[in-house]
């Protein structure tokens, strides 16, 4: 995580009411904090196992030893540190992280292979001050609601605090977060695997090179990730009918679309024509709030259009693939940004999304094989 969006992720969290009490010395927390916010009744496995860990971490950090690697390694990786070899030296922490680790990647689909995940950082570089005189820190995750107005966060003794979403904390706080950039990579590996397992992405490239469609740059004007979640993830879904008459998916990462009102330039391939039956196809593209589940959303898509069979003429897929994401996802997990319908191999210039919350320019692109 950038220290970007390091700020963006905590600029939201409320500064607890403190009492300074000297340099090098820990602020005391008033007699009667905040309530802590209750967790959410359908608590996500992921965000449930990211708060266990915090409030873990957070009890562990009476070991002075702990706290000095964590403040020296957040330090040197300020867009976050591996936890698994920060609690290597204190068993019980790091049982518990090995178990998260694992958790996390079954939550998603993504099998016990993947290797540790979870990663904590200090959520903003403002906080290095009095970390350093030894404040006391806090440990949080940050919150998973987009509307929500308050943030669980954990003290040295295992108490939870409630930290309002407005104003940035004036105590230390890690945030514990998991390595997205590496989880989504792996979602999109499976994704691919698991549509073509079920028969979603057969097809065969040209001997001599492919068309391919181009994107020049991109805007989102709402990417579905509020500020103090951070920066989005966003991979897209390309449909269309595949050479041999079945539909096709294909999932693209774009890691780089982090956050809204930004104009990115990834002069990145869309589509591979070479796939592709009819020269049109359609995009939906999507944002992993972090809980989602990449096998389960391969089977909830592939469930629906597989039903669709080819007519002899191009069909827009938009809607099936809308219609096949499960209500809940539709809440926060994954989030739908936007989409294009009837996108051509010959499609040129600036073409704006069905919903109205995108744009991107798009040129045919010729690929030769060297």
């Amino acid at each position: 995580m950038s220290q970007s969006r390091l700020r963006r992720a905590v600029v939201a969290l409320t500064a607890l009411p403190l009492l300074a009490l000297g340099a090098g010395q820990a602020l005391a927390v008033p007699a009667t904090p905040p309530a802590a916010p209750a967790p959410p009744a359908a608590a996500s496995q992921v965000t449930a196992i990211e708060d266990g860990i915090a409030r873990t971490l957070a009890t562990s950090l009476t070991d002075p030893a702990l706290r000095e690697r964590l403040r020296t390694a957040t330090a040197a990786a300020p867009g976050g540190a591996e936890l698994a070899p920060l609690a290597a030296g204190a068993p019980g922490l790091a049982a518990a992280t090995a178990r998260a680790d694992r958790g996390i990647a079954a939550a998603k689909g993504l099998g016990a292979g993947l290797g540790p995940l979870l990663r904590v950082q200090l959520a903003d570089p403002s906080m290095r001050a009095a970390l350093d005189a030894g404040t006391a820190p806090l440990v949080a995750v940050a919150a998973t609601d987009d509307h929500a107005r308050t943030v669980r966060a954990y003290d040295t003794a295992g108490r939870a605090l409630g930290l309002d979403t407005g104003t940035l904390p004036t105590r230390p706080v890690y945030l514990v977060d998991i390595d997205t950039a590496k989880a989504l990579t792996a979602g999109i590996e499976l994704l691919q695997r698991e549509f073509a397992a079920q028969g979603l992405g057969s097809g065969a490239q040209a001997a001599s090179g492919w068309w391919g469609t181009k994107i020049t740059s991109v805007e989102v004007n709402d990417d579905e990730e509020p500020w103090f979640k951070g920066a989005a993830e966003m991979f897209s879904l390309v449909t269309g009918f595949g050479l041999d008459g079945k539909v096709r998916v294909d999932s693209v990462a774009m890691p780089y679309l982090q956050y809204d009102g930004t104009v990115y330039y990834p002069n990145q391939i869309l589509v591979n024509w070479s796939n592709y039956k009819y020269n049109l196809a359609d995009v939906v593209l999507m944002e992993d709030d972090g809980d989602t589940n990449y096998l389960a959303l391969a089977k909830a898509v592939a469930a629906v259009l597989l039903t669709i069979a080819d007519q002899g003429a191009y069909i827009p897929l938009v809607n099936a693939v809308l219609d096949a994401l499960p209500a809940s996802w539709w809440v926060d997990d994954p989030d739908y940004v936007d989409s294009w319908y009837t996108l051509a191999r010959t499609s040129t210039g600036r073409l704006n999304g069905a919903r109205g919350n995108g744009w991107m320019t798009v040129e045919p692109y010729w690929v030769s094989q060297l």
